[in-house]
């Protein structure tokens, strides 16, 4: 098989289809109407949406079993990758590119040579829908969730799963790794998150508060979006629940204490841990009670409310810059939130129907969603 247009694989010249880097990126680009390209061809929902770490393509997921690869900058399709027999749940890259991984309901979390499309393995060990799968910074282990309650952690060479991790009692939606790769979180239908200690698979904190299923949480990597979340309150709004202002810590020697910390034995359940410090620390959730929560997980403690979305919130992702965190919701908007003040920003009218998945470019000012109305938009960002 061919590689996608604009993607250079293993051998290909240096910088090939890379995107633009840096000077077309702003700090406040946020997307903006009208789409640049709307793209049809899935049969069903979108599920997920996931840009290419280096080059000009990203990757989508549906309920119709495929998983699509398009050229973001034409918004040419360039290949369908088959071989689940059910809805895709979720799909991510490795830190190279050169590995797709996807999850399914039919159970099965596959392997996939992105530079061939070809499935190079399966990895079967879950009894029940497979909704979230990611890999850890090093490349070498991911890490799936089901609806079995589980979280399994499987050795990419050999496919073989090394641990696994129980707590949750319901379906759990979404596993993330921690930016060094010492920490998951994940969400359930329980209503919690909760952090898990990789080294040693204990669950470190819980951190409940909201009051329906909590769809997804990804961690906070950026020092100013710590130095955001922790800043006075100047708008008045958004419902935060503590100003304390930490806006002179060293964030990257606090990572390394923290993380130190939990490996050292961290207490479990809801008891705290030393006091908020550190980029590993904070995680952002969404839930299906329309709120989007910011946590300390050093004190378990929530830190902001977000309120504004009328219907399910999907997905999460922080502006490459920091101070902003984008929403995905059933109200079939986009939220663009400044996390300083406490507001949103702007409101995108993205599709006809539930908003299922979005993600940001981190190389190019560019954000694709996806939505049950089984298209996929571009918006150019300024």
């Amino acid at each position: 098989m061919q590689a996608a247009a604009g993607f250079a694989p293993p051998g290909a010249a240096p910088g090939s289809g890379l995107v633009g880097r840096g000077d077309r990126r702003s700090a406040d680009a946020i997307p903006r109407p009208p789409a640049k390209f709307t793209l049809t061809g899935h049969r069903s929902p979108v599920t997920r949406v996931v840009f290419h770490p280096h080059y000009n393509v990203f990757v989508s997921a549906s309920e119709d079993a495929t998983i699509k690869v398009w050229d973001f900058e034409t918004g040419d399709f360039e290949h369908t990758l088959k071989g689940h027999t059910d809805s895709v749940q979720d799909v991510a890259f490795d830190p190279s590119g050169k590995l797709l991984v996807s999850c399914s309901a039919d159970m099965q979390v596959k392997l996939w040579d992105f530079t061939m499309y070809q499935c190079i393995k399966t990895l079967s060990g879950h009894d029940h829908n497979v909704s979230s799968v990611a890999f850890l910074p090093s490349g070498d282990f991911l890490v799936s969730a089901s609806r079995d309650k589980t979280i399994k952690m499987w050795e990419v060479v050999t496919g073989y799963c090394v641990k696994t991790f129980t707590g949750h009692t319901e379906w759990i939606r979404c596993v993330r790794p921690s930016p060094d790769g010492t920490l998951l979180a994940s969400c359930s239908n329980d209503h919690s998150i909760r952090i898990w200690s990789v080294e040693s698979r204990e669950c470190a904190v819980v951190l409940r508060g909201h009051e329906h299923v909590v769809e997804c949480v990804v961690w906070v990597s950026h020092p100013n979006t710590v130095l955001a979340i922790n800043s006075p309150n100047t708008s008045g709004g958004g419902g935060g629940d503590t100003n304390n202002d930490y806006s002179g810590m060293d964030t990257q020697d606090s990572v390394l204490n923290a993380s130190d910390r939990i490996q050292n034995g961290m207490p479990s359940g809801t008891e705290v841990i030393s006091k908020p410090i550190g980029v590993s620390l904070y995680v952002a959730s969404g839930s299906r009670d329309r709120t989007i929560r910011l946590w300390d997980v050093s004190t378990g403690l929530c830190l902001i409310v977000l309120i504004g979305h009328d219907n399910w919130v999907r997905q999460l992702v922080f502006h490459p810059q920091g101070k902003l965190l984008l929403s995905a919701a059933d109200d079939k908007t986009v939220r663009v939130w400044d996390l300083k003040n406490r507001r949103c920003q702007k409101t995108l009218d993205a599709h006809s129907h539930f908003v299922t998945t979005l993600d940001y470019n981190r190389n190019s000012p560019c954000v694709i969603t996806g939505s049950v109305d089984q298209t996929i938009r571009i918006w150019d960002c300024r």
